[in-house]
């Protein structure tokens, strides 16, 4: 068994470019406790939901670029913006020319592979960035995979700054979160499923489901993320021989450190102690 651990550090990479992504990586480690991981969080540029399509892929390319100078094999993308605008990008035109053997992944498909299952009725909402919204990712992805779903999406562009400045439990969330709910239900009441496609958005969860009707599951997509990964090692034992397994994780941020560490031990429900990097 020891054969097929790595003997330099070569960490799983966890990009978002804010503090949301620490979600997927909390369940990924719930799932994958083993491995070394480390997570970076391009904070200092966030939010990305509103930027084009061409800074978001500089963006998140200069990201997976100084992750796998790090050491990672493997960068998941736990953001749905970077998801939706870089990562078929990066996969189809960079990663032949930095290294093949490396991969990048994201957060986008996974969900939409569960979907399918999930859905009685055949309609779909999707909380999303305006970004992601825009992107139609999750309509083209889901239009691929189950052609007889209708999806219905609404953007939510408060939803990040109230998680980000610990408002989540508030009562002005409430007004929002309800706001929101509202405006998606309104497009189709037969909606019986909602993905929360932002990786912040769980922070919200309890509110939602107090806004939503009683039968319409809400679907996370951390879970859904780790339990892929571990399916995706499963099958590529030439990448999961590479991954180092030490059980730790690093976070690094692009922000300020001190204010970066607060924030994100809320989201892993540890304290955090990150280091600043420049990209």
């Amino acid at each position: 068994m020891a054969s097929n651990i790595s003997t330099t550090s070569a960490p799983i990479g966890v990009f978002d470019s804010g503090f949301g992504g620490l979600s997927i990586l909390r369940e990924i480690r719930k799932v994958l406790p083993q491995y070394d991981y480390i997570f970076l969080g391009d904070n200092a540029r966030a939010p990305y939901g509103n930027r084009s399509y061409q800074l978001v892929y500089e963006f998140t390319l200069q990201a997976v670029k100084h992750l796998f100078n790090q050491g990672c094999q493997l960068v998941i993308l736990a953001c749905n913006t970077a998801s939706a605008k870089a990562l078929r990008s990066i996969q189809q035109r960079d990663l032949a020319g930095i290294d093949p053997n490396r991969r990048v992944l994201g957060v986008i498909r996974p969900t939409v592979e569960e979907i399918g299952n999930l859905t009685t009725t055949r309609n779909v909402g999707i909380f999303g960035t305006p970004g992601t919204v825009q992107s139609l990712s999750y309509d083209i992805e889901i239009g691929k995979m189950f052609p007889d779903i209708k999806v219905y999406s609404h953007a939510c562009p408060m939803w990040v700054p109230l998680v980000e400045n610990r408002e989540s439990d508030g009562p002005g969330a409430d007004y929002f979160v309800k706001k929101d709910v509202d405006s998606l239900m309104s497009q189709c009441a037969d909606i019986d499923a909602i993905i929360l496609g932002c990786t912040h958005y769980p922070l919200l969860c309890e509110k939602i489901k107090k806004y939503v009707p009683a039968h319409v599951k809400i679907i996370e997509q951390g879970p859904i993320v780790a339990h892929s990964l571990k399916d995706y090692l499963d099958r590529h034992p030439e990448m999961e021989q590479r991954c180092s397994k030490g059980g730790s994780c690093r976070y690094t941020t692009t922000e300020d450190a001190s204010r970066f560490s607060p924030v994100a031990s809320i989201f892993v429900n540890h304290t955090v102690n990150a280091e600043h990097v420049i990209l």
